[in-house]
């Protein structure tokens, strides 16, 4: 899983959104799915690994007016 997270952030970087490995071709809509998808591989290399999902935190403030 490594070895295809390190590919997918490969052709991030680069850009391009289409790429053939092991005669395997995959070609993503967007750089968005793109993303996603290497975000998808973290969680899931991170799962494997036995660490807690990251959490997010959204804070709101004002001043009470």
């Amino acid at each position: 899983m490594t070895e295809r997270l390190d590919r997918l952030r490969a052709l991030l970087a680069t850009g391009r959104r289409a790429a053939e490995s092991k005669g395997e071709k995959v070609e993503f809509r967007s750089d968005a799915e793109l993303a996603a998808a290497v975000s998808d591989l973290e969680r899931q290399i991170a799962a494997q690994a036995g660490k807690p999902p990251a959490r997010v935190v959204y804070i709101n403030s004002s001043k009470g007016t």
